[in-house]
């Protein structure tokens, strides 16, 4: 229950296709544009859920995802059945490998010219791999030599900006000094979410630890008190790539995006925040013993100093007065959708005694009738600590707390699916006697009765 995964396999294609063309979903680009855009998206590798290998995927094919992604959403890019399932040639470990090591040393040699040596020198029989099929595995591992002749070149950096606020959000943690509790040291971990096109954070929290959940929950605040960005821009790190944050991002129409690895310059707006931060206040903090003491300095250096203060990327505008006098669009996501997006489901089979359970706990349901069979337990992950419910034939069944010893004084009361107990002598029903008159070759009155 603390993962939120998608439901089947259709939604995880269908969020995996939303990371690669969702960037573009919310940008105003002409014919041109576009189409640098999705032949920049073409020159990637991608890795689809459940596949070996990354591939490439067709600018038509992008163009297509895009298009339904901004007329119907995330439903709009779960695939249909493919009809051309179990069709496909696949090169085998050994030949991928020695295809690899060829290119890598001769990166001017064609894939026709490999494939014919290969051939002759008996290395692969003659017909067993076509050219096409070597070429698109040149193409997916980035050994085309058209990557290898460009893979030296320096890439070119611009200076950028979202075009308006809440087009885009920055989010990433700073470690700050040690706390002092007890005699112990405890990590500080600040977690803050920042606006691209105002500087404006819109969420900061202290905590101990770095966690998936933990920068859920401060873009749930954030998006209660500012509204959902179009964007999301997260470090490359395991604790942003979980199904937690990625489905969710997918139900509530956010675009995912994740930084380069190794390529800590395109973080760079996060860096110069944490760097002010730590000049301005986290170097000063001294011996704190909670978080609530860290937490109210962070808000207090934020309210009074930072969003007020001239901002050089501004052009000496003050993050604040940026950020508020900004028109924005309206938007219709308000907090059913914000629970809908953050509910997780998973399958569990009710105990005889009536209890589930989840994460650790049990729970107990008054439908003493759903004893035994497999049923569906939800829980939102808006509030902490909210208590689940299980959901069957179109009704929310509430769980609650397990009281063993306030269940000891309970009247139990009957199931519904009994009849009651049955009464000795109404049924003539006797298998031994039954079994007695055929030994016997005895016929019973019922079966002379039938015969006659």
């Amino acid at each position: 229950m603390k993962t939120l995964a998608p439901k089947d396999h259709a939604e995880e294609i269908a969020l995996f296709r939303a990371s690669i063309v969702g960037g573009l979903v919310h940008r105003e680009l002409d014919h041109g544009e576009l189409r640098g855009e999705l032949t920049a998206l073409n020159g990637e590798r991608y890795r689809a859920p459940g596949a070996e290998r990354t591939k490439h995927y067709s600018i038509a094919t992008l163009e297509r995802w895009l298009y339904a992604y901004r007329a119907g959403g995330l439903e709009a890019l779960k695939p249909s059945p493919r009809g051309d399932r179990g069709r496909c040639r696949h090169l085998s470990t050994e030949q991928r490998q020695l295809l690899r090591e060829i290119r890598r040393e001769f990166p001017q040699a064609s894939a026709a010219l490999i494939v014919r040596t290969l051939e002759v020198d008996g290395r692969l029989d003659k017909g067993a791999v076509s050219e096409t099929t070597v070429r698109r595995f040149f193409k997916q591992e980035g050994l085309d030599r058209l990557a290898l002749r460009d893979g030296t070149s320096p890439r070119v950096r611009l200076r950028w900006q979202a075009e308006r606020p809440n087009a885009l959000w920055h989010t990433d943690v700073c470690h700050g000094p040690s706390l002092l509790s007890d005699g112990k040291k405890l990590p500080l971990r600040i977690h803050a979410i920042l606006d691209d096109c105002s500087r404006y954070i819109v969420a900061i929290e202290a905590h101990h630890t770095e966690r998936e959940e933990d920068m859920l929950g401060l873009l749930v605040r954030a998006v209660r008190k500012h509204g959902r960005p179009d964007a999301w821009y997260l470090d490359n790190g395991s604790t942003y790539r979980g199904d937690i944050l990625r489905t969710a991002c997918g139900r509530m129409g956010i675009t995912l995006l994740h930084a380069r690895p190794y390529d800590p310059q395109a973080r760079g707006k996060m860096e110069r925040l944490w760097r002010t931060l730590r000049q301005g206040c986290l170097d000063f903090l001294g011996q704190m013993a909670s978080l609530h003491d860290v937490n109210v300095r962070l808000w207090a250096w934020l309210d009074q100093h930072y969003h007020r203060a001239p901002h050089a990327a501004l052009m000496g505008r003050a993050p604040e007065a940026t950020y508020i006098s900004a028109e924005r669009a309206p938007d219709s996501f308000d907090e059913a959708g914000l629970r809908a997006a953050l509910t997780v489901r998973v399958r569990r089979r009710v105990r005889r005694d009536s209890t589930v359970p989840l994460d650790g706990q049990d729970w107990e349901l008054d439908q003493g009738f759903l004893a035994g069979q497999l049923v569906v337990v939800a829980r939102c992950l808006v509030e902490p600590g909210e208590v689940p419910w299980i959901e069957h034939d179109g009704k929310r069944l509430p769980l609650h707390t397990l009281d063993p010893v306030r269940n000891s004084r309970r009247k139990r009361q009957p199931n519904r699916a009994s009849a009651g107990p049955s009464l000795p002598g109404k049924v003539d029903f006797d298998p031994p006697k039954a079994l007695l008159d055929k030994a016997v070759g005895r016929r019973s009155p019922r079966t002379e009765g039938a015969s006659s």
